[in-house]
């Protein structure tokens, strides 16, 4: 069995590919596996990095806000739109593969329609809650829709073939030990760990937030028992320094900041309260390990999705949203105080979450993809 993959643009598209792909590979060892992207997007190092083989296909989205920035691109965009249709062709001429499934992205929108079209069996996986403009245009034309949420399944349009599936999490997180991990870095009993962070990148405005969550926590005394975890991201290194000398609180027994988090199921599994942005896998996760979360959705992401993700768990009392537009220092401050309060209340969170979790969500996948070749 041959299967091309389409994804891109962000790791919320591209690291549900890949588990779709190892899915398939311990189904069918005898599987092959291809992926189509963009050279120049995160994918292409992703991928590489797993393994497969990969096939460049250059295509962009248009810049709605328009100025003269935006105007050039939009022209760049039209121009490998135009080049898209024979670049594709040809990578499926190349791959011949039995099964196509796009996981997102602008790149998996030509491959997807051009394999459909052919005849090829196809399949799309939506990760949010508000389905991306790619998805919704695909959902009529290939054979079966997974959809991550039932929130979505209305909005892709195809709801007789679309099966609400979750989003796969890495089998990591399903062999962690709280206990374990709690003791491995050092959480004292009785203490509550808060985990936040804002990505890899790092996200300006939860760095400045939690700094004065930091500072109040060094001066507070209703709650001594706190230890808080925080990544600052590569690009809010310097920020967070210089948010400490401002503010005067330091790392210490009680806070540990470090640019990035390499044991994220450790920490998940270690966490009471996260305090986290409101991508997809970032809730998948959240959900497959049952934890209390603080979500502040980024504003700056296609058709606001991560708010509509973020607004699932609200809806099920396993989360606070905060939008980033409201959103202080002493707003965050307060949310947490309300939240460590009430006794009990992080742990009812975090059993709530679990509730939504799909722990199966890869085997499920596996087998409809599979099913749908044969």
């Amino acid at each position: 069995m041959r299967v091309l993959i389409a994804a891109g643009g962000t790791a919320g598209h591209i690291n549900p590919a890949l588990a779709i792909a190892g899915g398939i590979k311990q189904a069918d060892p005898t599987a092959e596996i291809h992926f189509a992207g963009r050279r120049g997007g995160m994918e292409y190092g992703l991928v590489t990095g797993a393994g497969y083989p990969f096939h460049p296909i250059e295509i962009h989205g248009f810049q709605r806000k328009l100025n003269l920035q935006n105007v050039g691109r939009n022209l760049v965009a039209i121009y490998h739109l135009a080049l898209s249709g024979p670049r594709t062709h040809a990578i499926l001429r190349e791959v011949a593969p039995d099964l196509v499934v796009g996981c997102g992205g602008y790149v998996s929108g030509p491959v997807v329609r051009a394999a459909a079209k052919k005849g090829i069996k196809t399949a799309i996986h939506e990760q949010n809650a508000f389905p991306g403009v790619t998805n919704k245009l695909l959902a009529p034309q290939v054979d079966l829709v997974l959809a991550a949420s039932a929130d979505a399944v209305e909005k892709l349009g195809a709801p007789q073939k679309t099966v609400v599936v979750g989003n796969p999490v890495r089998p990591a997180l399903f062999a962690q030990n709280r206990a374990d991990a709690r003791a491995k870095l050092g959480v004292g009993e009785g203490q509550t760990v808060i985990l936040s962070f804002g990505g890899s990148l790092g996200a300006r405005r939860i760095n400045e937030v939690t700094a004065e969550l930091c500072a109040w926590e060094q001066t507070q005394t209703e709650f001594p028992g706190i230890l808080h975890f925080h990544a600052t991201g590569s690009r809010g290194v310097e920020l967070f320094q210089t948010l400490a000398t401002e503010k005067g609180f330091a790392t210490g027994k009680n806070l540990v900041v470090q640019e990035y988090i390499e044991n994220m199921p450790e920490m998940l599994a270690a966490a009471d309260l996260v305090i986290a942005r409101s991508g997809a896998l970032t809730l998948a996760e959240l959900e497959a390990m049952g934890r209390a979360s603080i979500l502040i959705p980024s504003p700056n992401v296609a058709e606001n999705h991560q708010y509509y993700n973020a607004l699932e768990l609200q809806k099920a009392g396993a989360a606070l949203v905060l939008e980033e537009k409201a959103l202080t220092g002493q707003s965050l401050i307060a949310a947490v105080v309300g939240l460590l309060q009430e006794p009990g209340k992080l742990g009812a969170m975090g059993r709530q979450a679990k509730t939504l979790a799909h722990p199966q969500s890869l085997a499920e996948i596996t087998e409809r993809l599979m099913a749908l070749v044969k």
